[in-house]
Order: C-alpha cells, then structure tokens, then sequence
C-alpha cells in the first residue's frame, strides 16, 4: 500500500472518529445528560422545584424521625448544627421512650419561599423561609447544602425569626440571589469570624453586636444565674467554624448581609460543699455519663442567623436554636 493511500485511510479513520463522538456528544445533549463542572460554573444552587422537593423530603424525614424517635431515619437529611441538636433530642427520646414520642405532632411547613444563590463550586446551597405550626408566630429559616450531584439535599442550619426581621435580598433578573464570601470585608464582621467574636462577645462583652434577647440579654440571664446560693455556674464559648459548620451568607438588598452562623457552648454547675446540683430532667439524664455529685458540665450547639451591616455598624441576631448534644456529672 501506498503512503498516499495509508495517508487517505487515516484521514477516513480520524473522519469517522470525529463523525461518532459529535453523534455521541449530539445524543447526550439531546437525552440532557451533559456533565457540567460544578466546581467552574456559576450556576443557581437548585431549581426551584428541587428545593421544593427538598424542603418536602426533609419534613418526612424529620416527621419520621420525631415519630419514632428514631435517629436513622433523618441522619441523612440533616448536617452540621442541627444534626448534633436533632440527634441529641433523639437520642434523648428513645432513651426515656424506647416504643416512640407520645408527644408527637408533625411538622407542617406552608408558605415556604426560597432563596437560592448562584455560585461556583461546592458546597452548593439554598435557603428555605416558612411558616411552622410549631413555635409560635415565626418563620423557619432552613439552609439546605449538598457537596455534590449525588448526594442529598440536608439541613446545616435552622433558625426561628419574626416574620418582620427576614430581610429582602439582592437578586438578578432572574431571581437568584447572591452569595457572600465568608472571608468578605465589606462588612462589619467578615462571616468566617462571627462564630470567634460571637463567643468572645458572651464572655467578655463589647460592641460587636447589637442589644437583643441573643446577645446582651442572654448575657444578663447568665449573669443572674452565675452565684446562687449554694451553686455557682461557670461558662465557656467557643467558635464552629468547619465544614458543615462554616458560615453561609446571602447578599442583602442594602449591601449587608444575612449570615448562618455555629457556636459551641459549655456550663459547668457546682454544688457547694454539703450540697448538691439539682437534679436535671429526664433528658438531660439521658445524655449524661458519669455519676452527678457536686457538679453537672452541659455542652450544647446552637445555631445562629444574623444581620451583619455594610461598612461598619452592630451586627443584630435575629434568631438563635440551641441544643444539649451531651452532659457529664462529677
């Protein structure tokens, strides 16, 4: 054979080639089974519908879970903070009710409306705001992430404000919203470092945050029940601030910004000498090791949603859900 004709060959062969992956290619798109890189695109973190199906898949679960007190049944469908709070609660229940809550009435969420940002890379996230039949008159702020394309849409953080302090967010022409970059410095408090100033701010005070229920008034509570007679309770925060804990913010229609926020806390109660802790409820005895004696260490997780101001200004918690995750006696 001829080199003009292998030449020739080759030249069909590469033809062919090229024919058969534009086809294939042709076919995926047609089919809608294209593979986008997540970790370039700026893409919307879910459609609407999905985060519709997500909130509905989450509020089964949950349902279930409370039910049965049941941890297995939610694990899937919640992360981060709210995991160690649900799970506790859980745990706690089954303890104290092996065949199930007696208590239990399912959640209903209605009204919902969502705010989903658009963003390169993972984790991918949405925020859920509805309205619960549980809690009074306020609106459940829900975060959903995932951190990959097979993975399920779970609840990092939940937060329960008025219905008045759920803030307008800035949005594109075509409704997504805009995500704040944790190491952002056009705000007061960048979000990567509202866990680390929040609890310095309950221990030691200051200016950071503005006056409120979450903030100088917990603060007064705590000093109220620092010294009692016979009891004395000592107190230490600490920041959450990796993965599933890391803060989430969405860009606020002023320029500010809506941060979802962890923290970690701890009270250690001791008894003085000739008298003792008082004993704790039930579920608090279920989450506890070792024998109570003269002193009782409760640890918690709870979550946070603030407003945190453009430039410069107090940063305002709108909304806090704290929960026992473990306790030890001594």
């Amino acid at each position: 054979m001829s080199r003009d004709r292998r030449r020739r060959g080759l030249r069909r062969r590469d033809r062919n080639a090229l024919i058969a992956a534009s086809l294939t290619a042709l076919s995926l798109t047609a089919s809608g089974c294209v593979v986008v890189h997540g970790e370039r695109e700026v893409l919307p973190a879910a459609t609407r519908a999905e985060a519709a199906r997500a909130l509905s898949a989450f509020t089964a679960a949950y349902n279930g879970a409370d039910k049965a007190y049941d941890r297995s049944l939610d694990e899937d469908r919640v992360a981060g903070a709210l995991a160690d709070i649900d799970g506790a609660r859980l745990r706690a229940g089954h303890l104290n009710s092996p065949a199930g809550n007696p208590h239990h009435t399912p959640l209903e969420l209605t009204d919902a409306k969502y705010t989903i940002p658009k963003k390169a890379g993972w984790p991918r996230w949405f925020v859920a705001d509805a309205r619960g039949n549980k809690g009074g008159d306020v609106r459940w702020l829900l975060v959903f992430e995932r951190d990959g394309l097979g993975e399920p849409w779970q609840v990092a953080f939940l937060t329960l404000v008025a219905p008045g302090d759920v803030p307008e967010f800035r949005t594109d022409a075509d409704g997504w919203a805009e995500a704040v970059p944790a190491g952002s410095a056009g705000l007061a408090v960048p979000p990567a470092d509202l866990s680390a100033r929040y609890a310095a701010y309950l221990e030691d005070g200051g200016k950071t945050f503005a006056d409120g229920p979450q903030t100088s008034g917990w603060r007064a509570t705590r000093r109220k029940q620092a010294e009692k007679p016979g009891l004395v309770r000592q107190y230490v925060d600490e920041p959450l601030t990796r993965g599933d804990y890391a803060p989430l913010a969405l860009r606020t229609a002023d320029g500010g910004a809506l941060v979802f926020f962890a923290s970690h806390h701890y009270e250690k109660q001791t008894a003085a000498a000739g008298t003792s802790v008082p004993v704790p409820n039930r579920d608090v005895q279920a989450l506890t090791k070792g024998r109570i004696k003269q002193s009782l260490t409760l640890e918690s997780v709870s979550n946070e949603v603030a407003l945190d101001p453009a430039g410069s200004g107090a940063v305002s918690v709108l909304g806090r859900v704290q929960g026992l995750t473990r306790a030890q006696g001594g």
